[in-house]
């Protein structure tokens, strides 16, 4: 049945995305905010608004029973998760659904075995898609030493919940293993409420390739992929569609691979399953599935025509896959960079503020949920909102993102602009020679220039 009322358990860019999509739509929407959230732009569009607790994310955003409690009551037949918070929690989903609610995701069973990276490991196998050698499953400490003596230094020690880049260290020897791996398990611990760890081998220099892809339960299809190696502590800064300078043959493997899985496990809803690419050897292997839509989902619409969250809503209010795959095109080059409210000449320190002055560039879009006199909170996430351009060619939209970096103003806030600038600048971005372990000591190296 379509979704009539629907309450957005998010916040900033992707709850205004959410609710635009929603109004298209003919959707009613409501949308949660702490108290410290109360004058954010997607609680001015929505057409309802409930303050589900304090300003701290655990007393607000990440409180399974206020959020439910204030979705039932708002009278909503649906939820929608965005990304963050409670968006790949598998109890969250379970709670949506028991309170009688649709979660505009996959099943919660779905969640929990591709969100525990292990058993996604095992499915992805079980489905005849590459992974990286490694671990069988959770391995306990007295047995990391022997399964990385098997597989090869150096090592990546994992979280097995998670993401976010946390809870992983690489060890280079056996001594780094002894001494990396309780910090690893305690920081997932901390971060995650379970400690479980598990080994893989350390691909040298890889790419980062995703696959977006839409199923409805039963069937599934791709919306191509997309490239994600600039990233700066494992956190991705600058996306594009589609990854470039890949073998057809081996784009289209990667591609068929990510739906085999998606069949495989009866996904439901938008997910990104992420590859790493090794270019040496011309392979790539699964590493994990996020059960959401992603932050950098914009470059995947603009080359294909597709309005994902509009698809994800269809789909949850019960309808089949609209389209095959020969239906979804994938037209042009598209980039998009996060701006962050973080100052890049300080070692990227949190700049919250309030927005003295907001000018949009022309020829590009801005998902963002910013407005003149916004005061920015301190509490959050630093995403200001996503630059994104489309071109013909991908030398034109690195010109055209250049070009809208110029012209886009935040005023009052520090803001990562100056990085974006450098990276659209510099040669090798221009001749996408980068990988995953390139953009850190490229700034090391003092390639961002100083400070106007």
């Amino acid at each position: 049945m379509a979704i009539r009322k629907l309450f957005i358990a998010n916040r900033g860019e992707i709850a205004v995305r959410i609710i635009r999509a929603a109004r298209d739509m003919g959707i009613t929407t409501v949308q949660a905010h702490s108290e410290a959230d109360k004058d954010m732009l997607a609680v001015l569009l929505a057409d309802q608004a409930v303050c589900i607790g304090p300003a701290p994310a655990a007393k607000s955003y990440l409180d399974i029973a206020a959020v439910v409690g204030a979705a039932r009551d708002a009278g909503c037949d649906a939820v929608h998760p965005g990304y963050g918070f409670l968006a790949e929690n598998a109890d969250f989903a379970r709670a949506v659904e028991a309170a009688g609610m649709t979660f505009v995701g996959p099943a919660p069973e779905t969640i929990a075995r591709m969100g525990d990276k292990v058993a996604a490991r095992i499915a992805a196998a079980a489905a005849g898609v590459p992974v990286v050698p490694g671990s069988e499953g959770r391995i306990e400490a007295e047995q990391a030493p022997a399964v990385a003596a098997a597989i090869g230094y150096p090592v990546m020690i994992k979280a097995a919940a998670g993401g976010g880049g946390r809870g992983i260290r690489i060890a280079q020897t056996p001594d780094e293993l002894a001494r990396l791996a309780p910090q690893a398990r305690a920081e997932a611990q901390a971060a995650f409420g379970d400690g479980g760890l598990y080994l893989e081998k350390v691909i040298v220099n890889p790419r980062h390739i995703e696959v977006q892809i839409l199923g409805d339960g039963t069937d599934a299809v791709h919306c191509h992929e997309r490239e994600c190696s600039l990233q700066r502590r494992r956190q991705k800064v600058w996306e594009e569609a589609p990854a470039f300078g890949l073998p057809e043959a081996t784009r289209r493997a990667l591609c068929d691979s990510a739906v085999a899985l998606a069949r495989a496990v009866g996904y439901r809803g938008a997910g990104t399953i992420e590859y790493l690419y090794d270019p040496a050897a011309d392979r790539f292997y699964f590493i994990e599935m996020n059960t959401r839509i992603q932050v950098e989902h914009p470059v995947t619409e603009m080359i294909t025509g597709l309005d994902l969250i509009v698809l994800m809503l269809r789909i949850a209010g019960g309808e089949k896959l609209p389209l095959t795959q020969e239906q979804i095109p994938c037209q042009g080059h598209a980039i998009e960079v996060r701006l962050n409210a973080e100052d890049p000449f300080l070692h990227f320190l949190p700049s919250p503020g309030t927005v003295s002055a907001l000018t949009l560039p022309e020829g590009a879009r801005f998902d963002h949920f910013l407005y003149e006199g916004y005061q920015i909170p301190p509490f959050y996430d630093s995403l200001l909102g996503k630059l994104i351009v489309h071109a013909p060619t991908r030398a034109e939209a690195i010109a055209r993102m250049a070009q809208a970096l110029t012209e886009i103003e935040i005023g009052g806030l520090k803001t990562t602009v100056p990085l974006h600038l450098a990276l659209a600048a510099d040669p090798g971005v221009r001749d996408g020679a980068f990988h995953t372990q390139w953009l850190e000591p490229w700034l090391a190296a003092g390639n961002l220039p100083p400070a106007a």
